[in-house]
């Protein structure tokens, strides 16, 4: 991992923890407030059952004192029940009012009676809390206080889980919106960058080839080999410039045969590798696809020149073209006897900085993926085995079914 992914990494992990802090500080903080509302409420009810009993049991209370114990026990916003023994209701508080013709103080409505709900909400509240002893009755017996929550703790308990979802698809959404403005920044730095560098690199390449015509001219060397192979690389730099001062810009694609396409430039390659590499160019010969010939070129410049960086010593680079036709698709399958890749960088070998050399920049599978993406097609690693070589595979919708890509 290189030092801008490795930072890049920590200060995610910084984040992330941060996020976590914050998160765990809400959870604790809102069940403290569960915690003491729902004692405030187990307090009302026990001040509710006492106000029950007190009417029961000390019926020659003066009329003032009544009043105030009936107005302490209507003051409980609370849903409960008092039940006695055989679990007959005999009181009830803020539950579904449809559901019953009676209400706490007998008085009679038209609506249904619903045994069911009663007994369904008796049920839940003996699951929710303990119930209040009524003791010391006149007839000897017990009733029971059953209760449950109120909406607003249960709307409390939920609170925090609702307001992290909220907060993390909005952290969501801005992470993602910046880190697309991010790109788009970086990605008119690199344009900016590569067609200043195209622009450089006009003027000495015109030098270049001036003077290569002056030698030749001078030494009368018009036919001489090794000034033949230097103005091929000067304009092999020449198709470089090009290359750069086209990024950013929508490609020009033509349909050319992939094998001539690929023999071609393999063959001005491999005289600039070692001679202990041998490359192979086989497969369907006829097969048409629209490319972009200097940006294909540097696709497989940058999938040779790793397949090489591969090979530690003497190898074997071998380049198969087929074709489906049910699919209508070409495949250039580019394989290697080198120390091959972890199945686990399969994927992370196209990311940008990822690299397994000591210099480098890691940009060159990147590019090389984004180049094929002009083409509309795909570039995968097929398959790989440690000290035995790696297969790339480029794919490409033959000329026949091509549509443009929006770029």
């Amino acid at each position: 991992m290189n030092p801008y992914q490795y930072n890049q990494q920590r200060w995610k992990f910084a984040l992330l923890i941060f996020a976590a802090l914050i998160a765990a500080a809400s959870l604790l903080y809102t069940n403290f407030l569960v915690r003491n509302l729902s004692k405030s409420e187990r307090t009302k009810a026990e001040v509710w059952a006492m106000s029950t009993r007190s009417i029961i049991t000390m019926p020659d209370v003066d009329d003032e004192m009544i009043t105030f114990i009936y107005a302490v026990r209507d003051s409980l916003s609370l849903p409960a029940i008092i039940a006695d023994e055989r679990d007959s209701i005999i009181y009830w508080r803020d539950l579904d009012s449809t559901k019953t013709n009676i209400l706490a103080g007998d008085i009679e409505s038209d609506v249904a009676y619903d045994p069911a709900y009663f007994e369904r909400q008796l049920a839940i509240m003996k699951k929710s809390h303990a119930p209040i002893v009524i003791d010391n009755l006149p007839n000897g017996g017990q009733w029971f206080v059953y209760y449950k929550d109120s909406l607003l703790l249960n709307q409390l308990r939920f609170f925090p889980y609702v307001q992290l979802t909220l907060i993390a698809i909005f952290l969501g959404i801005a992470y993602t919106v910046f880190n697309s403005i991010r790109k788009s920044e970086q990605n008119l730095v690199w344009v900016g960058l590569a067609k200043e560098a195209a622009h450089q690199l006009g003027t000495p390449i015109s030098s270049l080839m001036a003077w290569l015509e002056l030698v030749r001219a001078k030494f009368d060397a018009e036919n001489d080999p090794l000034l033949n192979e230097m103005e091929s690389d000067v304009k092999r730099l020449e198709v470089v410039a090009d290359r750069f001062s086209k990024i950013g810009s929508a490609p020009v694609l033509k349909s050319q045969a992939v094998y001539k396409t690929v023999v071609d430039f393999v063959n001005y390659f491999k005289v600039r590798t070692s001679d202990k590499i041998i490359f192979n160019v086989s497969g369907e010969t006829k097969a048409e696809a629209m490319l972009n010939v200097p940006l294909f070129d540097w696709v497989l410049e940058n999938l040779l020149k790793n397949a090489a960086n591969a090979i530690e010593s003497a190898g074997r680079i071998d380049i198969v073209i087929s074709e489906n036709i049910a699919k209508e698709q070409i495949f250039v399958d580019i394989s290697d006897t080198g120390k091959g890749i972890p199945r686990s960088q399969f994927d992370a070998v196209f990311q940008p900085g990822f690299t397994t050399r000591k210099r480098g920049w890691g940009l060159g599978l990147t590019l090389t993926q984004r180049m094929i993406e002009y083409h509309k097609g795909q570039v995968f690693v097929k398959e790989s085995e440690i000290d035995k070589g790696t297969t790339f595979r480029i794919v490409l919708p033959s000329s026949q079914t091509y549509e443009p890509a929006q770029i």
